[in-house]
């Protein structure tokens, strides 16, 4: 998605945003995306500072009704006005393979690091390639594939390809099909990729911590016959997670989630994947979603919603056709994971289609 933000013409985010909603207004359906970035709470004075230091504020109690709509009203806004907000790093960056004698090589490092997931919020994290999700890995249906990996962490661990159909020592799980990766010590895993679809990689050792703590990654896998693959202009992946960092969407909360952007009249794909631990109803507002795949596997006939429940480890590929302009938010439906009285936060972002010629 870097590369759409980077072709948007719009020089600031404010320009992004108000370029939206002219849109909106243009085609006389203006939709502001209501923010969800928890705004700083107002901090009472230090036990310690002496009473003529300031003039007490008024108390909520004292504030009018009008007032504390005014108040709360400030605290949304300042989330939607920060949206998309700059941090420091990207996750889900597409990784390029090595070629060795025809075989694909991915070199994935876990490590500890800091992780900036909304302006001025940062936190531990275990990363591959020092980034929340991993990197996206990429191949065709039929390639070979070499994945070495090293590990830095204080803790054993392990990669499980999940959706994978792989040969059963390459799946990832310790004292079943492998011994861990100790602390400071690798291992290779080599297969031929088997199956087509959506899938992913995560740790599968201590797994409900280090899945929360961000060692996961997108394992997308092309089919070796494409004539059945729908013609798409703008593909997308949305990892979804709920653990040690919370409410995240690509390893990032709002305002720092990245807008989707398309030109009226394209055709997005969304690979929408859970790597969490709660179920999460994405819910997209002003255009519908055609489910075309669940878990890596067409479905037998498509079928159309506008909020689609992502359960654990599930992941389902849908189709949108961008046919109306604005600014749109897109969120999880269980809404204290997506607002609260101090507005947006966690797992909201938007879909911004553009005029075709912008």
């Amino acid at each position: 998605m870097s590369d759409l933000l980077s072709s948007n013409p719009a020089s600031s985010r404010r320009e992004f945003l108000t370029r939206g909603a002219a849109v909106a207004v243009t085609a006389g359906a203006a939709t502001l995306l209501a923010g969800c970035a928890e705004a700083d709470a107002v901090k009472a004075a230090p036990p310690h500072a002496p009473a003529a230091a300031a003039k007490p504020a008024a108390t909520a109690s004292a504030l009018s009704p009008r007032e504390k709509a005014d108040a709360m009203d400030a605290m949304h806004e300042k989330g939607v006005k920060a949206f998309p907000a700059k941090t420091k790093g990207k996750g889900n960056v597409l990784l390029e393979p090595r070629m060795r004698g025809g075989v694909k090589v991915y070199d994935l490092t876990c490590s500890e690091v800091d992780w900036e997931l909304e302006p001025g919020r940062s936190v531990k994290a275990w990363a591959y390639n020092g980034q929340v999700p991993g990197p996206q890995i990429r191949v065709r249906e039929g390639d070979r594939v070499r994945v070495n990996v090293k590990n830095e962490l204080p803790q054993s661990t392990a990669v499980h390809f999940h959706g994978l159909e792989t040969p059963n020592d390459q799946d990832g799980v310790p004292f079943i099909t492998q011994p861990p990766i100790k602390p400071g010590e690798s291992f290779t895993y080599e297969f031929v990729v088997p199956n087509a679809g959506s899938h992913m990689y995560h740790s599968h050792h201590n797994a409900a911590f280090q899945c929360g703590m961000g060692l996961l990654g997108a394992f997308i896998v092309e089919p070796k016959d494409a004539r059945n693959e729908p013609k798409v202009d703008v593909d997308y992946v949305m990892i979804l997670n709920d653990a040690m960092h919370g409410y995240t969407l690509n390893g990032k909360s709002f305002p720092a989630t990245e807008p989707i952007v398309a030109k009226l009249g394209q055709t997005l794909r969304i690979r929408f994947m859970n790597e969490g631990m709660m179920i999460h109803p994405m819910h997209l507002h002003g255009m519908h979603m055609t489910v075309i795949a669940k878990d890596g596997w067409d479905q037998p006939a498509p079928w159309k919603c506008d909020t689609l429940n992502i359960a654990p480890g599930e992941r389902w590929d849908v189709l949108i056709k961008a046919t109306n302009p604005g600014t749109w938010a897109f969120h999880c439906h269980i809404l204290p994971h997506a607002e609260s009285e101090h507005g947006m936060l966690g797992m909201v972002t938007a879909l911004v289609v553009q005029p075709a010629g912008a």
